[in-house]
């Protein structure tokens, strides 16, 4: 289904989201945006991110600074770059307006890598009660996509989040433990994680890398529950 994307405000966009449905445009010139509910949903179960030794002794040597919500305009227009084997961006300017808008109203959250004032990576998604819809990511160093990834991880485990929506499945998700499960499974999860009380700022901004490792792999304290079967 296709709306003139001027008629979508942030209102009906939550309520979309809510539903099941999300948004996105055919390139960054797209007047309009489709709306999608994929017959196979990706997810995270947020009992099984997976975390390599390489890429959890990159976390413990600090490479990056990890940031929260502290420039969203530079992730959406990191998420919307060309790339080699992406050359068009489904991120048009009203998906810009619509994102920017929920992000000042709270919805919508970032994951940030920065080394020194260079934003090297990030991710961005829309948190409606225990639900994360993760929207997009980019990496301009290496790991710098992954690295934000487990933060959130364990950003959504101390907050009580139930569900880490990831849309499709890649090869690169599926490594880092995404499944696919079918429409109804998904639906059944969102109804559910919606009347949980969540909180995206339960994480101590500060908190060690230590305390990020063991969050993101299923340890540390967390309410709620997930596992991989629809």
């Amino acid at each position: 289904m296709t709306s003139k994307s001027d008629a979508i405000t942030p209102e009906v966009l939550l309520r979309a989201y809510a539903a099941g449905l999300f948004p996105m445009a055919d390139d960054a010139d797209d007047v309009a945006l489709s709306w999608y509910d994929p017959q196979r949903r990706g997810i995270f179960p947020l009992d099984g991110f997976k975390v390599s030794k390489s890429l959890a002794k990159t976390i413990r040597a600090g490479a990056f600074e990890i940031r929260v919500d502290s420039d969203f305009a530079a992730v959406l227009a990191g998420c919307a770059e060309s790339k080699p084997g992406r050359e068009k961006t489904w991120i048009n300017r009203r998906i810009a307006e619509l994102y920017g808008a929920l992000f000042d109203a709270g919805f919508v959250h970032t994951v940030e890598a920065w080394r020194g004032d260079e934003l090297v990576g990030g991710l961005y998604g829309v948190a409606l009660g225990g639900a994360f819809m993760g929207e997009s990511m980019f990496h301009r160093a290496t790991d710098a996509s992954k690295i934000c990834l487990t933060y959130l991880v364990a950003r959504l485990r101390r907050g009580g989040f139930t569900l880490l929506d990831t849309q499709f499945i890649t090869p690169h998700l599926a490594s880092l433990g995404a499944v696919e499960i079918p429409r109804a499974a998904y639906h059944r999860r969102l109804r559910a994680a919606l009347q949980i009380p969540a909180d995206f700022a339960a994480l101590a901004a500060d908190a060690p890398p230590e305390a990020i490792l063991e969050l993101a792999r299923g340890g540390g304290e967390r309410e709620g529950g997930d596992s991989a079967r629809p």
